[in-house]
């Protein structure tokens, strides 16, 4: 299997602001106070998806629905993911609000496109047991290795997530992952705000990780893999830098896609050892990271699809 796509799914917000059902575990969400903040994140997404296009990166994008009131609309790989067997995989989500999200009618864009669905498998129900698994912002696929990796919080069941495993055919590597909230530790509320797996390398905040064993075992696996280790700090991971997709653009050429405040934080020995691999590309997405506690990677919703 592939690890890394040409072809990404974005969504254009049109009712963007911090959303406070999700506020309740997102330690990153900030509240931006003015009535441009929905006009500043369609500014910065425009951008975005302008720099991504010029790298011959294909972007399918979409328009939210104002009437649906989805905050979070801008980050739809926490409810689908897309698999190179023709599968859709549907999650279930933490917020209420955040359920509205699910579109099933962009689908049909993706048809457009040549893409080919062959089946969609749906974990939604779970949402009736207060039971969650939020996509690629909870698992992070080792498409290649057939692993999930994936850090047990309110938005990332266990049970879900090897139900996941057995459906898709990957093995787990769980863990906890914590990071410090006015001197407390407390549960990071998705996998992919602290670890990102390209097809050489993986970026992981390693302190996050409190449990030695826990630790241990997702370095083994990292390891046994041949990825490279780029290990980057609390400090970092708070300035989205663990927040990271590799994705393939013209000529199949691979860039390392990130906010420009996650590059900024980023170390000059860092930046060489992903530049082995990769070319950076980054975007001020400053409002988003601010209202949304989300960053670049949870904008992206990678389509694997066969062609029709």
């Amino acid at each position: 299997m592939k690890q890394i796509t040409d072809t990404v799914l974005m969504v254009r917000p049109v009712a963007f602001r911090m959303n406070e059902e999700t506020a309740v575990n997102n330690y990153f969400q900030k509240e931006l106070k003015g009535k441009d903040v929905n006009e500043k994140a369609q500014t910065e997404f425009d951008a975005f998806v302008k720099k991504l296009r010029a790298v011959g990166v294909h972007v399918i994008e979409v328009d939210d629905i104002a009437e649906d009131n989805t905050p979070d609309s801008i980050f739809p790989n926490n409810w689908v993911s897309f698999h190179e067997n023709g599968e859709i995989a549907l999650y279930p989500m933490f917020a209420a609000n955040r359920r509205k999200e699910r579109r099933l009618e962009y689908f049909a864009e993706l048809e457009d496109a040549g893409f080919k669905i062959t089946n969609i498998v749906d974990y939604t129900s779970a949402e009736d047991d207060d039971l969650f698994l939020e996509g690629t912002g909870s698992l992070i696929l080792d498409r290649e290795n057939e692993k999930a990796y994936c850090a047990l919080s309110p938005r990332a069941d266990e049970d879900l997530l090897i139900e996941f495993c057995e459906d898709f055919e990957y093995t787990p590597v769980i863990f906890n992952a914590y990071q410090t909230v006015e001197g407390k530790r407390k549960q990071i509320y998705h996998t992919n705000v602290m670890m990102c797996v390209a097809e050489e390398f993986a970026v992981v905040c390693i302190d996050a990780i409190d449990d030695a064993k826990e630790r241990k075992n997702l370095l083994k696996h990292l390891k046994q893999d041949k990825k490279e280790l780029i290990v980057i700090s609390e400090e970092q991971m708070h300035e989205f830098a663990g927040n990271m997709l590799q994705v393939k653009g013209a000529f199949e050429k691979k860039y390392l896609v990130m906010s420009a405040r996650a590059h900024q934080s980023l170390t000059p020995d860092q930046v060489a050892k992903i530049e082995k691999h990769s070319q950076i590309l980054s975007s001020d997405l400053n409002v988003i990271e601010t209202c949304g506690g989300g960053s670049a990677r949870c904008m992206l919703a990678e389509v694997f699809l066969p062609k029709a």
